[in-house]
C-alpha cells in the first residue's frame, strides 16, 4: 500500500460523510471540481494555509489505492506551489479512510498533529 494522504475537513462535513458514506467536499473543492487533499509532507502546509485557526478540523488519512482513477497527481495554485497534490474526482468513499482524528488547537493557534504525520 502506498503512504496514506490526508484531507482537512471541517467537523461538521466530515459527521455528515460518515452519516451518507461520502465525503463530497468543501465549497473550494466545489469551486475547483475536486477534492482537495496532502501528503503527510505538505498538509501542515496545507492547514496553515488553508484552516488556520479553525476548530473543529478533523484529520482525515486516506488509502490512495483504494481510490481508483478518481485520484490524480496534479499541480496545485496553478502551479506556484511546488510538488504534485493528491485530488479526489467525485465523491471520497469512507470506505477508503484509514482514520479520522480532531485537530486541536495548541496554545500557538496551530492544530496539533498526532505523532507520525511530519
Amino acid at each position: 500500500m502506498n503512504a496514506p494522504i490526508y484531507a482537512l475537513v471541517r467537523g461538521a462535513d466530515w459527521r455528515a460523510a460518515e452519516a451518507a458514506g461520502a465525503y463530497r467536499g468543501s465549497a473550494d473543492d466545489t469551486r475547483d471540481g475536486f477534492v482537495h487533499l496532502s501528503t503527510a509532507e505538505q498538509v501542515r502546509d496545507s492547514a496553515r494555509k488553508h484552516r488556520a485557526g479553525e476548530r473543529d478540523l478533523w484529520l482525515v488519512a486516506v488509502d490512495p489505492v483504494a481510490l481508483g482513477a478518481a485520484l490524480r497527481w496534479e499541480p496545485a495554485s496553478g502551479g506556484r506551489r511546488p510538488g504534485l497534490f493528491p485530488h479526489v474526482y467525485g465523491p471520497l468513499p469512507v470506505s477508503a479512510v484509514l482514520s479520522a482524528v480532531p485537530l486541536p488547537l495548541g496554545g500557538d493557534g496551530q492544530h496539533v498533529f498526532p505523532e507520525g504525520v511530519p
